[in-house]
């Protein structure tokens, strides 16, 4: 036993109590960063101090209860990385809830016996949680595992598993229902009520045309471009992203849909005949990928973001969660990747599957490799968006006309451009279609809502965006003019909780280098992650204090719609106003306002609308 693990503090009348040594367990339902299919993975404790033979013991306990259990051979996985290792192994996909107790039981088990020879603590009851193994007594905990199993077992899921892999059909499966095939030659049935083989309508079923998106920056943008593209081209379209899940551009559901949930929501609509699918870093960790197969997956880029969780510390670590998505590319499929980006470039090498390449430049020396191996690719020469595919070259049109890109000056928005039109290509979609959808998307304020959206009052300016990392904030500004600004610039700016405070003030130096007149500093609604009202705020505001930003030109208003307006009251004629905001019902209260101030022709220095009155 470690003691700097074990609860020294105890004194010798109180119980000794072991604390959980790991901080995450949970089941993998599909591919992930360790394995393809289905298993469970587990965080070992920060900070916590084991050797090689703990490890071992670990592995030789998964092994035991596999046996115990009937399941078959398969990965076991041991990832190390800065705070500890991942643990992981495949286990069937109708015990995945057994999966995890056996996980905690084996490094439990590996990791805390035999106990310190104490007295008061003959009686191993106070280590056992009633229902799970018992740590202390291996018979007996396989004894539980081999009951939880059989209770969790079911049977009739594996045999549909089985059968929609020899029709070659994609079954999707939650804990209340399971579908075969996808979109319109789907069907659906509730767990406790699943059809043998024999009585399903094998031939009603089928696939749609499906595309993954992921990336650090840029998704949601490329998810609702690809989509409209998709239904531009005649398909009825379901996609699911940050904001939710829709139907042929009708919200089904509101919210962060970007996770295995919304796919599954998205592909389970009995009308779709397409779905784009956003596909972010926490769902596929927590969970893995909510499908087996896509037609075409695009990752945007990696970007410095989310470090710390997981075991993910740095951009190497991110990319091969990102290009988890690979795993479900067929050999017919492609997966699109951005050439500008180091990371991707070099991992790139080792993926089996068929690529494409966009880049900013057309003519950059990847590409041209690429398209004289045949391959398809898409970037810009000469201000026009090209589009290379089978050896024919398409004109997309000029980039700075085309809404998306700001006349030009969004560099990131040209790069989400690029990676949507080689994807659209791979679904078929034409590239009359693709030049259309270009040459008319983000006109309006509802293409793309809470992404590079602008109202101008006089020669005010304002930007609602999304920026929420260093690299995405820094685009923003440099594709709003901050540097060439004529009169003063103002921004909110704020965090989710969960990042490392290393990230957090990493956003800050991004904004102190715009230098700033003024400095709004938010929370973001339900996204404290465990940190304390203004906490995210106060480590912000310490490093925009160190970067140079005078005190007087910082003030903290906690409520995103409250701090844009603060920031509204504040500008003049002649001003820049950058509004990052993340929470739904803020970016909607703040687009409202501003609507209703564009409306009212309102001018700076004018009183602004008044708030709204809250809710009964």
């Amino acid at each position: 036993m470690n003691a700097g693990w074990c609860s020294s503090a105890k004194t010798a009348t109180e119980p000794f109590v072991l604390p959980e040594p790991f901080e995450d367990s949970r089941r993998l339902t599909g591919s992930n960063l360790y394995f393809p299919g289905s298993g469970a993975a587990l965080e070992t404790l920060r900070g916590l101090e084991f050797d090689e033979a703990t490890l071992a013991a670990w592995k030789h306990n998964v092994e035991r209860v596999r046996v115990a259990l009937g399941w078959p051979d398969g990965a076991i996985i041991q990832r190390r990385h800065a705070s500890g290792v991942s643990l992981a192994f495949t286990a069937p996909a109708d015990q995945l809830y057994t999966a995890t107790e056996v996980n905690e039981w084996a490094w439990w088990s590996a990791f805390a016996f035999p106990f310190p020879p104490r007295e008061q603590d003959a009686d191993p009851a106070p280590f056992h949680a009633p229902g799970h193994a018992a740590i202390w007594d291996q018979a007996s905990a396989l004894h539980t595992l081999c009951l939880a199993a059989r209770a969790e077992s079911c049977p009739a899921l594996l045999a549909l598993i089985q059968a929609a892999d020899a029709h070659g059909l994609p079954l999707l499966a939650d804990d209340d229902e399971v579908t075969l095939g996808e979109g319109d030659g789907s069907r659906s049935w509730f767990v406790d009520a699943l059809p043998a083989p024999g009585q399903v309508p094998w031939q009603q079923l089928h696939a749609i045309p499906t595309a993954l998106v992921t990336g650090s920056n840029g998704k949601t943008t490329t998810v609702r471009l690809l989509a409209a593209m998709s239904r531009a081209h005649g398909l009825r379209t379901a996609h699911s992203c940050t904001d939710g899940v829709y139907f042929d551009g009708v919200a089904l559901e509101a919210g962060d849909f970007s996770g295995p949930t919304g796919a599954r929501t998205a592909l389970r609509q009995s009308g779709a005949q397409a779905a784009i699918l956003e596909t972010a870093r926490g769902g596929m960790l927590r969970r893995g990928l909510a499908v087996g197969h896509a037609n075409v997956a695009v990752v945007t880029n990696i970007a410095p973001d989310h470090f710390g969780e997981y075991g993910i510390h740095g951009l190497d670590d991110l990319a091969a969660v990102k290009l988890v998505v690979a795993r479900a590319i067929q050999p017919d499929g492609l997966l699109v990747l951005n050439a500008d980006d180091p990371v991707l470039v070099r991992q790139s090498a080792a993926l089996p599957c068929p690529l494409g390449w966009f880049a900013l430049d057309f003519d950059t020396p990847l590409l041209v490799a690429q398209r004289a191996a045949g391959r398809p690719t898409s970037g810009v020469r000469d201000g026009r968006l090209l589009l290379g595919v089978e050896h024919n070259l398409h004109d997309l049109g000029d980039v700075a006309s085309m809404p998306l890109t700001l006349h030009g000056r969004a560099a990131y928005n040209i790069a989400n451009i690029a990676g949507a039109a080689l994807a659209a290509a791979a679904l078929g979609i034409s590239a009359d279609t693709i030049r259309a959808t270009l040459a008319r998307f983000g006109q309006a304020q509802s293409d793309n809502p809470g992404r590079l959206q602008h109202w101008r009052f006089g020669m005010l300016d304002v930007f609602v965006d999304y920026a929420h990392n260093p690299d995405g904030l820094r685009g923003l500004l440099d594709a709003v003019g901050a540097d060439t600004r004529r009169g003063r610039l103002a921004m909110i700016l704020g965090h989710a909780g969960n990042r490392e405070d290393a990230d957090l003030r990493a956003v800050a130096a991004t904004a102190a280098a715009a230098r700033p007149d003024l400095v709004v500093l938010k929370d973001i609604a339900g996204y404290e992650r465990g940190r304390a009202a203004g906490e995210v705020a106060a480590i912000m505001h310490a490093q925009l204090l160190h970067d140079g930003i005078q005190a007087d030109a910082i003030t903290t208003c906690l409520d995103e719609a409250e701090a844009a307006r603060v920031a509204l009251a504040w500008a003049g004629n002649g001003d820049l106003l950058v509004l990052p905001i993340h929470e739904m019902d803020a970016r909607e209260q703040v687009t409202t306002l501003l609507d209703e101030m564009a409306a009212a022709d309102w001018h700076a220095g004018q009183p602004l609308p008044p708030e709204p009155a809250p809710p009964l």
